[in-house]
Parts: C-alpha cells; sequence; structure tokens
C-alpha cells in the first residue's frame, strides 16, 4: 500500500547527512549543535538518585509539580515576572515537541504561519504537516536584523502565527527591545499568536541581554515561549524542555501534548528540577560560551574566513568566499569535510530560497577546547 506523503519534499536533514560524512571520514564534528562534553556531575548524581528513590513511572501530562514550580521561580529570578506553574507551564520531550505542538494547536488547513529565514528547519515542516502555509521573509547577512515592515507586508487575512527564534540560530542574531515592540504592534493588529523559540535564552554574548516576550507584557498575552533544557544544561540526549503560554493556549496545548508524548522522562524531571534551584549553574553559561566562541573565531580567520556577528546561539558563521568562491555551500561544506576532516553546516539549508551567491557555513564552537584547538590545527592547511 502506498502512503500520500504530507511532507513530499523533505528527506534527510542536513544535520544527519553532515554528521554522518564526519563519522564516515573521521571529521571533527562542528557541524551538529551538540556539546562533546559532559554533563555537570551533580546532575547526573541527582539522575541517578531520582532513579534509585523509585521515580520510574509516568510523570504528570503536564509535567513534574516541582519541576514546573522551578521552571517558575526562574523566570521570576530571570525577568520578574510571575509564572502559574499549574496553568501556564508544560514540561515537554525537548524543544522541538514543544514547537510541533504549539504550531499544530494554531495551526488549521489553509492558515498561514511567518517564519524569519534562515530559520531552524523544524518549523516549516511543522507548518505544512497541517495542512497550512509557511510564508518565509528573509534576513540578509552579515546582521540578519529583521525588516519589521517586510514582516507586515507579509501578513494576509489567512495569518494566524509568527515564529521568532531568539537568539536566532543559525543567524545568531539577537533581538533588540525595539524589535519585540515591533513584533507586538504588528500581531495587535492583525490578532496574531506568537511563538518564540528562545532555546538560546542564556548564550548572548558581548554584553548583550536576552529580550524574551514573556518579559513583555503585550506579546506574553498572546505568545507561546519554548526552552530547551538539553541547550541550557549541555544534556541535549535527555530531550526535555518547555512550553510557557497562557492558560488558554495552555490547555489547548495540552490536548495534544497528552496523545504525542503523553509526559516525559520523570527521573530527568525530578533531576532537573532538583538542578534548576540553584541559579549558579544557568547564570553563568554565556561567559562560558563566548570564552569557547573566541577560542575558536581566530583560528576560523587565519584559515581565510570572514567572520559574520556571533551574538548569541554556540555557532559561528563563516563567509568563505576568499577561500573557495566557485563552490556553493553544500559543496564547499562536503569539500571541507573530506580534505580538511572539519564538518560544518551550509546555511542555504536554513533558507526556503537562499540568497544568489551566499557562502556562509556554520560552525558549532560548543567542543572541548581541545577539539576546538584541533579543529583549528587542521583549518591551517586550507589556505596551503
Amino acid at each position: 500500500m502506498r502512503i500520500r506523503s504530507k511532507l513530499p519534499e523533505v528527506g534527510t536533514t542536513i544535520f544527519t547527512v553532515m554528521s554522518a560524512l564526519a563519522t564516515e571520514h573521521g571529521a571533527i564534528n562542528l557541524s551538529q549543535g551538540f556539546p562533546d562534553y559532559p554533563c555537570d556531575p551533580a546532575l547526573l548524581d541527582a539522575l541517578a538518585e531520582a532513579a534509585r528513590a523509585g521515580h520510574n513511572q509516568y510523570a504528570p501530562m503536564a509535567g513534574l509539580p516541582a519541576l514546573r514550580q522551578a521552571i517558575a521561580a526562574k523566570h521570576g529570578l530571570q525577568h520578574g515576572i510571575t509564572l502559574d506553574s499549574e496553568t501556564e507551564i508544560t514540561v515537554t520531550a525537548g524543544a522541538t515537541q514543544a514547537l510541533y505542538t504549539a504550531i499544530a494547536t494554531v495551526l488549521h488547513p489553509g492558515d498561514e504561519a511567518i517564519v524569519l529565514d534562515p530559520s531552524y528547519d523544524s518549523y516549516a515542516p511543522a507548518i505544512l504537516a497541517q495542512g497550512a502555509r509557511p510564508v518565509h521573509v528573509a534576513l540578509a547577512a552579515p546582521d540578519f536584523a529583521v525588516d519589521w515592515a517586510a514582516v507586515e507586508a507579509a501578513v494576509s487575512p489567512r495569518t494566524r502565527l509568527v515564529i521568532i527564534n531568539n537568539p536566532n540560530n543559525p543567524a545568531t542574531s539577537v533581538m533588540t527591545a525595539p524589535d519585540l515592540d515591533a513584533l507586538a504592534a504588528i500581531a495587535e493588529r492583525h490578532d496574531l499568536l506568537v511563538l518564540a523559540d528562545e532555546v538560546y535564552e542564556h548564550l548572548v554574548f558581548d554584553g548583550l541581554r536576552h529580550h524574551s516576550v514573556l518579559a513583555h507584557e503585550r506579546l506574553r498575552a498572546r505568545s507561546f515561549a519554548v526552552y530547551s533544557f538539553g541547550k541550557t544544561f549541555h544534556a541535549t540526549g535527555w530531550k526535555i524542555g518547555y512550553c510557557v503560554a497562557p492558560p488558554a493556549p495552555t490547555a489547548e496545548f495540552r490536548k495534544l501534548h497528552q496523545f504525542l508524548v503523553f509526559s516525559v522522562n520523570t527521573p530527568g524531571q525530578h533531576a532537573l528540577a532538583a538542578h534548576l534551584g540553584e541559579p549558579a549553574r544557568w547564570q553563568g553559561l554565556a561567559n562560558d560560551f563566548q570564552r569557547r566562541r573566541d577560542l575558536l573565531a581566530p583560528g576560523l580567520a587565519a584559515a581565510g574566513f570572514h567572520l559574520l556577528p556571533s551574538r548569541g546561539t554556540y555557532f559561528q558563521l563563516a563567509d568563505y568566499s576568499a577561500i573557495r568562491p566557485d563552490l556553493d555551500d553544500l559543496a564547499f561544506a562536503r569539500w571541507l569535510t573530506l580534505e580538511h576532516g572539519v564538518a560544518s553546516i551550509p546555511v542555504s539549508a536554513f533558507y526556503r530560497n537562499p540568497p544568489p551567491g551566499q557562502r556562509v557555513v556554520r560552525f558549532c564552537f560548543a567542543k572541548q577546547d581541545a577539539t576546538l584547538r584541533q579543529a583549528i590545527d587542521r583549518l591551517e592547511g586550507v589556505r596551503r
């Protein structure tokens, strides 16, 4: 029996392709966004303790109360806001599940959602799976600032949702307070909902500040905000995240959530509830990742790359026009992996319609110092 595909244009993700290529050829994998160093031992101890204590059965559908309370306390300390842990916070099986569930909650066949490119690759497929249409608004290098007039011009009578990623993966840009004001004005004029992917909330560099939709009174009332413990605590394999939204949208979100995953890993939730209670464990992350960025950046520059500003996330974008302008970014990423043993991600994979002639790849610096130095050593041969 043949299945009619809901996503006929979607194949294997570029992350899987490049990671497999890196493994096959023994390359250093700076492509996929995951740390190659261990979690905090205290978090692992808390996980083991929770499992040994017998917390191995289903957690409540919305998430462990202790974890939701810890999340509410964190945002209270971080943004000076009050969240209702019972009605506004839902623990999810990672941020990607939260994003998909929020999109499925809002969109119906024929609806439209605005996506800012370059964008994380799960947004458009989740929109298409609902029978809705993604409307792509391109951001321009090197700053990838949002043209809010272009965003408003993309709104139609069918638009229901605007998706933002702040800080943006892969653009590494960070929205300002005026950006959120502009978004709020558009959302109010057209009665739109907002889905804010804020998984890199703690990774904002050079003295910049993360401006959350939750701390913006006008946006909080119409936003789903999504977060990732995997990104915050270097445990991407745990696949635990959460979604914050007002009570009525949360109630609708949970209707779908309960039939997608029902509940999330119980001992992991206990461990995170205990770990989250120590603010020092998440407050100093930006300094550590900025140091890693600044370790990799000179090596990339010395190899002939032109570096674009990296203001947030744990990625560095690099223009390779001075190295191999004859290659498009996918061909260049393959060439760099095969010939020089360092894997990256072609940025065109994050666009519906990539800018003509753009020659930019993405490197992940969420790696051990030794890994980054080894990559720098290999890249020395690029200009020879």
